[in-house]
Formats: structure tokens, C-alpha cells, sequence
């Protein structure tokens, strides 16, 4: 007569979040596939650059289950076919142009001569190609140096991103330039498609504006960095965006001391409150402590977990999950008796794990009087409800337990010539019980226990006549010798760090969490008074910001010192180096940008966003700069190899830019479970490319124009 029902199933949320994933992997794809088309102008070329993208997927897939990666929101989440083509775009591009070069001056080319000529037009760029995946590859290392929570959630992102890019690099450089040579055939005459002759024909007369205007260029892009790095100092910050889970986790808390019967029945209440809302599908509760007590709860706290219909079932499909949490509360506020709070079941396990409890933000507050952190945690209830985004705030209740006090009469035993021993055995054997002898039953012995029925336990006028026994003989009824009062006594006693501790928790929400975490901080030190021996610390998700923050601000200036470094070995020139690592900040300017318009925090997820992007800067401003290099190696003056290296390079660049934006447009917009881990990294890569690629073309030159003119006279 027992069925077993699965009552809450994760693996209903990992299908759907795989689901948003695959999605936008798909649609990633495609988006890049359909740029690959539009700018090489080459149907057989874009084919064969499109086939590094499931060939990569395979290889990244055998080093993930090599190296026991499994595949989750995390891992397939950060990875851009963009960037993994991107070193494959630049050959294809060149060997393009070389190949149509080659057969303007003469008959169509053997095999043997197309092979020359492809090997010539990988040479030339292999340099810019694979030191620009490289650096794409070694910006994620700062993210393997993440330890604790941040670095559980973050390595095997990094890792598969790594292998995709260190696989797409083989290809580039081997199976891509032979299936050129061998499947692509000859292009007649060097002809731009349509949609890049009208982007040169509007770029060319910005590039000589802004050749003319170097110095005023290279102020204003100094002024767009110092406006971005002070527009990053006044946005807010959190740990990582809250993944909606789907379902409703509410806990519902009530008087101390509450029995379970009337505990149960309250339950049976709230649960029909809670059924009247038409998007709730069903609700399951959990009350008390189970007997393995993986999560022991006294009677009088419900865990309830509460399951929502599919979209499509409720009335109004596009209605916010906040706006249903909102209802929910004014549903079930009204009933009397219940306290709640309202969060996710796996964010209700992760703040709890993280800091011990299960809100967003905890503030503790530690010493040795129980009554007297009583009186602070009341006093900071009230500071933490004024801040502004602060729900369901709730002070630990270590009060409130009614609790049978026995105060020994003293003079009063001492007429009786009884001490406080003889009291307490009394009171023992009335409350808890004493063995009064065995019973045997074959290898088994049973204690005999004599206590008094629960009826008597709970009247303290029966209390108050039990004998108490005198040391010479007689007895005398324990209330001639003791007061007997029910009052509220310690609900509970939390010890941490080897001190007492209460705790105010909140939930914030429609605001950033390290904005909150600041205001609070603010508002207690000028607001509450704390007496000496007592202090105020603070838990919650954004301590592993701060964890994380603290390691990548040791481990990002390293990282873009390794880059230049980098930089300087592939062209020997420590100003060159510097010429491209500008791409960086410049970068950064729109990645800011992006997460202030669409109102964004920054996050690890932002951050990892960013370090993304400063990979790709790097590699528009290599493809650039060395095709300059190498034509003024040639011999040409100096502000005709500025103007050709850089109409030269409008495709290259536009094309590596776009399909590494264009990656992660579905990640962006996509508004699948799952989708709100992903949106800041991809606002930041798109926002940054789109700065990083104007910058690149219209900064980048007048910058070299403005440095390289100094060492030598202009032509």
C-alpha cells in the first residue's frame, strides 16, 4: 500500500539548462556560418572554414570526457564559435587574396603552384594567426587559478574553452590551408563582395580623417577609457546572476515550541492558500527532522517547495516570475501564526552551504550574553529592513522557547536541611525520567523508566505537590521549597568562531548585491551601537566575489604581462607591443558600456567576459599592425602602408570581430533556464568587439601614424 513519488528532481533543470545551451550553440553557428558566407564571398572557402567548428566540437568533446569534464551551463556555456574560427578566418581570408592575386598574372595555377601560393599566404599571416589564438588561450588561464566555490564553478569552463581553442589552432594551420588549396577553386580576378566594397568605400575617408586628426583621436580614446574605468566604479556588483531554477522554494516559520499536530495543521492551511495561485502546479512541504539528520529542523519550520506549471499553462505566459513570487506572498501573508522567506531550492542549499544560512545576505553578530545580542539582532532587523531591496528579512529567534524554571527557596532548604541535589533528582525523575529496574527478554534487557504522564507534566499545581524527601524522614511538597514558572527561555544557542552568535537574514531583490552589501555595511557603522566584546560580521554570496576578486586582481596584471611579453616576441618592438595592447583598455570601454545600458552588475561571470574580450582586442590589433610591418619592411612610406595595411585588413578584422560577436548574440537574448549565467559574459564580449572594432580600425592606425612618425619623417 506504499508508493514512492519522486517529489523534487533535479535532473529537470539540468535537461532544461542543456537545452538553452544546445540552443544557442546552434544558433551561434549558424550566425557564423551565415557571416562566413556573406564577407569571404566564396561558397567552398566559408564550407570548409564552417567545418572547423563541428570538427573542434568533436576533439574539445573526447578531451571533456578524457578529462571527466562533464558537460553543464558552465562548460559548453563560455564557448564562442567565433573565436574558435578566428585563427581559420584570417588563413582563408589571405590565401583567398593571394590565390586571386596569382591569377591575374598569368594562366590558371597547377596544383603544385596552388600549394606554393597557399603555403606563402599561411606563412605570412601564421605569425599574427596563431600568436592571436594563443593569447585568446592564455587570457583564461587567470580563471584556473580560482579556488573555493568560484573555482568548482569556473575551471571546467576554462578548460573545455581552452582545448576548443588549442584544437581550432591545429586545424588552422594544417587541415585548413591544404583543403583550400586542393577544394577551392581559383578565383579569375581579385573582386571584393558587394557588402565589403561599400564597407571600404566608408571607411577609407574616416581613415584619413582620423590620420589627420591623430592627436585628437588619441585623446578622445583616452577620455572614452577614463569615462568607462569611472563608470565601472559606480556600477553594482554580485557573485553570479541568480539562476531561475523554476520553482519556489518558501520557508515558513513559526513559534518555537510549536507541536507537530498543530504544526501539521497549520501546514494543511497554508497549502491550500498557496493552491488558489493558477500558475502553481503543486506544493510539498517538509516538516521536523528526518531520522538520518542530514537537515535537522525543529516542528516549527516547513520547508515547502513549490512546483510551477510550464509557461504555457498559465494565463499569462509572459508574466514575470518575481510577479508571481509577489503574489504568492500576498497569498499567504495573511494567514496568522507563519513567517517566510522565499528563495530557490538549489540557491536555498548553496547560501546555506556558503554561509549557514539560507538567505542572500546574513549579518552576525557575535558575543557572550544571549540577552544582549538579543536586543543587537533586534536593532540591525531594523537597519537591515531600511536598505533598500531588502525582502523577508528575519531575525534568528534564540528566544521565545517556553521553558519550566525551578528557583530553589534557599533559606527555605536550609530549614528543611535539603540542598539543591535533592531538588533537581526530583524534577529529573517528574520531567525525564529514572529507572526503576529490567526486564529481561532473552539476550535483550529493557530499562523500566517511571515519569510522570504528559497531563501532570504540563499543570504546575501537580508539579508543585510532588514529595520532595527529607534527609531524617517525611517529605515536603516541592512548592514549599520552589518557585515553579513557565517563561520564555533560549530557543536555541549558535556558537561559532567560540562565540555565541544571532543572525539577521535577508533576501535581496531588484537590486545588485554588492550594492546592498555596501549600503549595509554604511548604514550599521553609523547607525548601530555595539557594546565592547561584541562584533558584527556579514555571509553570503558575495564573499566569493570578493575571494574571486581579490585572486584575479593578483593574477590579470600577470596575465597581460605575459601578453606583452608575447606581443613583444612576436615583432621585436617594444612599441608596436604597446600599439596593440591598447586594444585592451579600448575594449573594455564597450564591455563596460553594454552592462550599463541593458542594466547589468558586474559579476565573475562580467569578468570572465572580460577576459575574454581582451583576447580577441589583441588579435584585431596583430592582424593589423603586422600586415603594416611587413609592408613597410617592403619599403613603402610610411602613411601609404598605414592606409593600404589598413583597407587591406578591413576584411580580416571585420570578419574575426563579427563572428566572435555574433557567437555569442544568442547567449545575449536568449531567455532560457540558464540564460541568466551566460548574459553578462556575452553582453561584455559583444559590446567590447563592437568598441574594440571601430577603435581598432580608426585608433589603432592614428596611434602608430602619431608613435612611429616621432622615429622618422612622414612621406
Amino acid at each position: 500500500g506504499i508508493k514512492v513519488v519522486t517529489a523534487y528532481d533535479r535532473t529537470t533543470l539540468v535537461d532544461k539548462t542543456l537545452r538553452t545551451v544546445a540552443k544557442n550553440l546552434v544558433e551561434g553557428a549558424l550566425l557564423v556560418i551565415a557571416v562566413l558566407f556573406l564577407l569571404l564571398g566564396n561558397l567552398r572557402a566559408a564550407l570548409l572554414t564552417a567545418m572547423v567548428i563541428p570538427l573542434t566540437m568533436l576533439l574539445t568533446i573526447t578531451g571533456m570526457v578524457r578529462s571527466g569534464i562533464s558537460a553543464n551551463l558552465m562548460s559548453l556555456g563560455a564557448l564562442d564559435f567565433g573565436l574558435i574560427v578566428d585563427g581559420a578566418v584570417i588563413i582563408v581570408e589571405n590565401c583567398l587574396r593571394r590565390l586571386a592575386l596569382a591569377s591575374e598574372s598569368g594562366p590558371r595555377l597547377s596544383l603544385r603552384e596552388r600549394l606554393r601560393v597557399v603555403y606563402e599566404a599561411t606563412h605570412d599571416v601564421i605569425r599574427p594567426a596563431l600568436f592571436g589564438v594563443f593569447i585568446i588561450t592564455v587570457v583564461y588561464l587567470p580563471i584556473l587559478t580560482l579556488s573555493g566555490v568560484e573555482g568548482k564553478m569556473f575551471h571546467p569552463m576554462a578548460q573545455t574553452v581552452v582545448m576548443a581553442l588549442v584544437v581550432a589552432m591545429m586545424l588552422s594551420v594544417t587541415a585548413v590551408p591544404a583543403a583550400v588549396a586542393l577544394f577551392v577553386p581559383q578565383p579569375r580576378t581579385h573582386r571584393e563582395v558587394r557588402i565589403m566594397r561599400w564597407a571600404q568605400q566608408a571607411y577609407a575617408p574616416l581613415l584619413t580623417a582620423s590620420l589627420r586628426a591623430r592627436h585628437a583621436v588619441a585623446v578622445l580614446a583616452a577620455l572614452l577609457v577614463i569615462a568607462a574605468g569611472a563608470l565601472a566604479a559606480r556600477m553594482g556588483s554580485e557573485f553570479l546572476p541568480s539562476l531561475d531554477e523554476g520553482d519556489i522554494a518558501m520557508h515558513a516559520l513559526r513559534i518555537p515550541g510549536t507541536s507537530l499536530s498543530q504544526a501539521v495543521g497549520m501546514q494543511a492551511q497554508l497549502e491550500a492558500a498557496v493552491r488558489t495561485l493558477p500558475e502553481v502546479d503543486h506544493i510539498v512541504a517538509k516538516i521536523g527532522t528526518a531520522d538520518i539528520a542530514t537537515d535537522p529542523m525543529p516542528p516549527s519550520v516547513a520547508d515547502n517547495f513549490i512546483f510551477l506549471k510550464n509557461r504555457a499553462d498559465w494565463p499569462d505566459p509572459r508574466k514575470p516570475k518575481a510577479q508571481v513570487v509577489a503574489e504568492l506572498e500576498a497569498a499567504v501573508r495573511p494567514i496568522p501564526g507563519n513567517n517566510y522567506e522565499f528563495t530557490q531550492p538549489i540557491q536555498m542549499r548553496f547560501n546555506e552551504l556558503l554561509s549557514g544560512v539560507r538567505a542572500d545576505v546574513a549579518v552576525k553578530v557575535y558575543g557572550d550574553d544571549l540577552e544582549t545580542l538579543a536586543s543587537i539582532g533586534a536593532q540591525l532587523e531594523g537597519v537591515v529592513a531600511g536598505v533598500a531591496g531588502a525582502q523577508d528579512v528575519a531575525l534568528e529567534q534564540v528566544t521565545g522557547l517556553p521553558v519550566l524554571s525551578v528557583l530553589p527557596r534557599r533559606e527555605q532548604l536550609a530549614r528543611y536541611g535539603l540542598d539543591v541535589a535533592a531538588l533537581q533528582s526530583v524534577v529529573s525523575a517528574a520531567y525525564g525520567g529514572q529507572p526503576a529496574g529490567m526486564i529481561f527478554d532473552g539476550d535483550r534487557r529493557h530499562d523500566i523508566v517511571i515519569r510522570l504522564p504528559e497531563t501532570l507534566r504540563e499543570d504546575l499545581d501537580a508539579i508543585g505537590r510532588l514529595p520532595v524527601p527529607l534527609p531524617d524522614a517525611g517529605y515536603v511538597p516541592l512548592g514549599e521549597v520552589a518557585d515553579l514558572v513557565f517563561a520564555p527561555g533560549p530557543n536555541q544557542i549558535n556558537r561559532e568562531n567560540g562565540k555565541r552568535r544571532v543572525v539577521v537574514t535577508a533576501n535581496v531583490r531588484g537590486r545588485d548585491l554588492g550594492g546592498f552589501i555596501t549600503e549595509l555595511r554604511e548604514r550599521i557603522a553609523g547607525d548601530a551601537e555595539l557594546p565592547a566584546g561584541y562584533w558584527v560580521d556579514y555571509g553570503g554570496t558575495f564573499e566569493q566575489l570578493q575571494s574571486a576578486s581579490r585572486r584575479l586582481a593578483i593574477v590579470v596584471p600577470l596575465t597581460l604581462a605575459l601578453i606583452m611579453g608575447l606581443l613583444w616576441l612576436a615583432f621585436g618592438s617594444i612599441r608596436d607591443a604597446l600599439l596593440i595592447f591598447t586594444g585592451v583598455p579600448l575594449a573594455l570601454t564597450g564591455g563596460v558600456a553594454a552592462l550599463w545600458l541593458r542594466d547589468i552588475p558586474l559579476s565573475i561571470s562580467a569578468g570572465v567576459g572580460f577576459i575574454a574580450l581582451s583576447g580577441v582586442a589583441v588579435l584585431n590589433g596583430l592582424v593589423m599592425i603586422s600586415f603594416i610591418r611587413s609592408l613597410r619592411h617592403e619599403g613603402r612610406p610610411l602613411d601609404d602602408a598605414i592606409r593600404e595595411g589598413a583597407l587591406t585588413r578591413l576584411r580580416p578584422v571585420l570578419m574575426t570581430a563579427l563572428v566572435a560577436a555574433l557567437g555569442f548574440v544568442p547567449m545575449a537574448f536568449n531567455s532560457g533556464i540558464g540564460s541568466e549565467v551566460q548574459r553578462p559574459l556575452a553582453t561584455v564580449v559583444i559590446g567590447g568587439i563592437l568598441s574594440s572594432t571601430l577603435l581598432t580600425l580608426l585608433v589603432l592606425p592614428a596611434l602608430y601614424r602619431l608613435f612611429a612618425g616621432r622615429l622618422e619623417q612622414p612621406s
